[in-house]
């Protein structure tokens, strides 16, 4: 029972939920080394990007361990506690792309996890829900945020309001997932898409990234102005200087995060 984690030497870390007797469901202590590992993928400058999957076949995460967490008194200057131990699905920022690799069961806060990334690859048995309304809770940790940008409002609704599971066909028909493979390609193909990302230049890829999830939130006009400033910020990279000799050179790019 752990959260796993490992660095590849092309800079991908891969997270693994490995609690597969409760369907790698997240207790505290889960939560708590799940919000380290976030931690260091935000701050450890050797990763450019990370794939989260869970252990086994049956499931990516089952969410909050609900007989455990649910159970829980909740105390009330908890709300404002907003980055203590963070997630990516409550709003932890990660600039370095992450990749979910899904398994089987996506529900609950596993789902809102998934919501939380920006490429995904289902296998083929995979189910995907927010189930909290069936035992009078809310999708939190962004689930009813973020759904509401990413599927079509009446899809995302009737997520939210049955709590119904959607198939992985499903899931890849709305968008929800960008691909969905057999299960013994899941992890090769989620790698792969984190190998063409990781040899693209980091601070480039970073601010990328950065640029597509604000500008959600801004006017068009706000959002070019913060464009031109961060392009103009990336032209004084040596990244950029050695882009362009690999370019001139014929030959791959040594690209260093500088």
């Amino acid at each position: 029972m752990s959260i796993d984690f490992a660095i590849e030497g092309n800079g991908v870390a891969t997270i693994t939920i490995n609690r597969v007797e409760k369907l790698n469901a997240l207790d505290d202590a889960h939560y708590r080394a799940l919000s380290d590992a976030w931690i260091q993928v935000r701050d450890d400058h050797r990763i450019r990007c990370a794939v989260v999957t869970g252990a086994g076949q049956k499931s990516f995460c089952a969410g909050a361990d609900l007989r455990t967490e649910v159970a829980k008194k909740p105390v009330q200057s908890d709300p404002w506690l907003a980055q203590g131990h963070p997630v990516l699905n409550r709003g932890l920022e990660i600039w370095k792309p992450v990749i979910a690799a899904v398994n089987g069961y996506c529900i609950g806060g596993g789902c809102t996890l998934l919501l939380a990334t920006d490429l995904r690859v289902a296998a083929e048995h995979a189910q995907f829900g927010l189930a909290e309304v069936k035992h009078g809770l809310i999708a939190g940790y962004g689930g009813t945020q973020r759904i509401m940008r990413q599927l079509p409002h009446a899809i995302a609704m009737e997520m939210l309001l049955t709590g119904d599971r959607i198939t992985a066909d499903q899931a890849l028909r709305w968008g929800l997932v960008n691909k969905v493979v057999p299960q013994s390609e899941l992890l090769p193909t989620a790698y792969e898409y984190a190998d063409r990302i990781s040899r693209n230049a980091p601070l480039a890829v970073q601010a990328t990234k950065e640029l597509a999830l604000r500008s959600r939130d801004l006017e068009l006009a706000d959002g070019l102005r913060m464009e031109q400033l961060f392009s103009q910020l990336l032209q004084s990279t040596e990244d950029v200087r050695e882009g362009q000799s690999a370019f001139v050179e014929r030959r791959p790019p040594r690209f260093r995060g500088r």
